[in-house]
């Protein structure tokens, strides 16, 4: 049996980031363990999206905290690629009055945290949207500056390079059972098993099957996304990321030319639902950027959101389980928060002090009277 001081499980971009930080801060020997590969799961689907608009403090901090290790990412981690982060911006639009009123609170929010967003008339949502229709608009929430990895898989993979030139490993392995000993904790896989005096469960909503034997219930449930995407375009028809919520529609033309487009409230089964999600965002289509009418969606991918009750990840330690940290939860924003979880992470487990950020996401919060949901999800 193997002894490390930290087993992290789940081998995404959060748990490869607080793998890194803690090595980076000499913590270790640090071993990561993942059942199939780096990237295999939700953090090798996601579109690569970095926003800092949020209704919440603590995830404009979070998010303020990673855009700005995003954009020196290179001199970071010195990647063998080249992800840049593209400023295309985020623009969430509203339809009425209500919605207006919500965007502009989260955009005061925001700019009292240094965030550039701004509040803008619909003749300028036209100008930033060439060929946009304006008229059942009632404003929008817009920051510049906000943007995507065109190829966020490498954004990964590069913490992954980073992490093991600091000395963490990587093993490949499904985690079969976590127990606790006078030692910490025993990791059990098929065939061996770790002692670590830390267990770190990053591994989106599988944590909870490997967390209820322990009696720690995590309120996640696995929430399946589509995305209908097109083939590569030549002409360049929408720069931004157009959300709008009251419409269930989102859409991204990407640098390879592909359009992304989404039913936000799709669900099921895709056989069952792919027409009528077809139907949604043909009608925002219409109803908002008719230059994509002819863009023809014939692909549809799907993948997963690790959802909590509130929208918010679950971070830290758990009462009455030492030595047990959860980074996982993360509703869709797992990879734009990366880099501040494992900072805060490694912050926790060297006995200092995350942030009050950070702090606000632990899961005791749901044994409170109430929940303070995030609301600006996409």
């Amino acid at each position: 049996m193997r002894a490390v001081e930290v087993a992290i499980v789940g081998a995404g971009v959060s748990g490869l980031s607080i793998a890194l930080h803690l090595r980076e801060r000499g913590i270790g020997p640090v071993v990561v363990f993942e059942r199939s590969g780096v990237n295999a799961g939700a953090s090798g689907v996601q579109p690569g999206g970095v926003r800092r608009q949020w209704s919440s403090r603590e995830h404009c901090l979070l998010a303020r905290e990673s855009y700005a290790y995003y954009l020196e990412l290179g001199a970071r981690l010195a990647p063998s690629t080249n992800p840049l982060l593209e400023p295309c911006g985020y623009l969430f639009v509203a339809h009425s009055t209500g919605k207006l009123e919500e965007l502009r609170a989260n955009v005061e929010l925001q700019n009292a945290l240094g965030i550039p967003s701004e509040l803008i008339e619909p003749a300028r949502v036209a100008e930033i949207v060439p060929g946009l229709d304006p008229s059942s608009l009632t404003g929008a929430a817009w920051c510049a500056s906000d943007g995507y990895f065109d190829l966020p898989q490498s954004v990964v993979e590069a913490f992954a390079e980073a992490a093991w030139r600091a000395g963490a490993q990587l093993e490949i392995a499904e985690v079969l059972e976590l127990r606790r000993d006078e030692g910490g904790w025993r990791v059990r896989l098929a065939g061996d098993e770790f002692q670590a005096r830390h267990v770190v469960l990053a591994a989106g909503f599988d944590s909870r099957a490997l967390a209820a034997p322990l009696g720690l219930e995590l309120p996640i449930v696995n929430e399946q996304r589509f995305l209908f995407l097109s083939q590569p375009v030549r002409e360049r028809l929408l720069e931004p990321l157009l959300v709008s919520a009251e419409r269930r529609f989102a859409a991204k033309q990407l640098a390879n030319g592909r359009v992304l487009a989404s039913d936000l409230g799709a669900t099921g089964d895709p056989d069952a639902g792919r027409a009528l999600w077809r139907r949604t965002v043909r009608a925002g289509i219409e109803e908002l950027t008719p230059i994509l009418s002819f863009v023809a969606f014939d692909v549809l991918i799907d993948g997963f959101y690790d959802v909590t009750p509130d929208h918010r990840e679950i971070l830290g330690p758990v009462a009455g389980y030492p030595g047990l940290w959860l980074a996982t939860g993360f509703s869709g924003h797992g990879f734009m928060m990366a880099p501040a979880v494992g900072r805060a992470l490694a912050d926790w487990i060297a006995g200092e002090d995350p942030g009050e950020a950070a702090a606000s996401f632990v899961f005791e919060r749901f044994g409170r009277d109430h929940l303070r949901p995030e609301t600006q999800v996409v």
